[in-house]
């Protein structure tokens, strides 16, 4: 039997700065981001087949990617970053500065305090576990890249290691930080999660 490799790489820098981006803001690529997906993968593209989520930070580069080496791309909802209702667009520095006690309160319990109107992580978590799944299925045995988001980097590992959502947010993703998820026998183990080249 041959192993099924699924790599994932968050989407580099976006412009407009750090902010919190969930599935409301969609700020492209900043020419810095460019280059650190590009840098981050390099000319090699061993994938079978490419997956992205579909806000344009991903896609973009994911059908720049797609339309240079002639591979097949598909674009999947379910993996869309999650929700981060009122927080949506602003500066980290904001939110601290303005709500100092729900700002504090979510990185103490990100399950229980989330922003309003925030997507739940439990159903964020059953959406992207639901794809994820799903794809392990019907890639078997082959090699697809995710373009994705650190909310959805975080997922995926989260549900291999059968780790609660509320303690995701230890695990680091970089902007074009790259992490695979191998499946073979005894089914998926992750194999190394942020790298900064494949």
């Amino acid at each position: 039997m041959t192993d099924t490799l699924i790599d994932l790489i968050r989407h580099g820098e976006p412009e407009g700065g750090q902010r919190y981006r969930g599935g409301g803001t969609d700020d492209p690529l900043s020419e810095l981001g460019w280059g650190q997906m590009r840098d981050a993968l390099g000319e090699s593209a061993p994938w079978d087949r490419i997956i992205s989520s579909p806000m344009i930070r991903c896609q973009h580069f994911a059908t720049e990617l797609a339309e240079q080496h002639g591979l097949p791309l598909a674009i999947e909802p379910a993996f869309r970053e999650v929700g981060m209702g009122a927080w949506e667009g602003r500066s980290h520095a904001e939110v601290a500065e303005s709500e100092p006690e729900a700002y504090a309160a979510f990185y103490r319990d990100p399950l229980g305090s989330r922003p309003a109107g925030a997507e739940p992580l439990d159903r964020f978590c059953a959406r992207v576990a639901e794809a994820f799944d799903r794809l392990l299925e019907t890639d078997a045995e082959r090699h697809v890249l995710i373009v994705c988001h650190a909310g959805v980097s975080r997922a995926i590992a989260g549900h291999v290691l059968h780790m609660e959502p509320e303690r995701w947010y230890g695990i680091n993703i970089d902007y074009a930080g790259i992490s695979r998820v191998r499946s073979g026998r005894f089914g998926p183990v992750v194999d190394f999660i942020n790298r900064h080249r494949l």
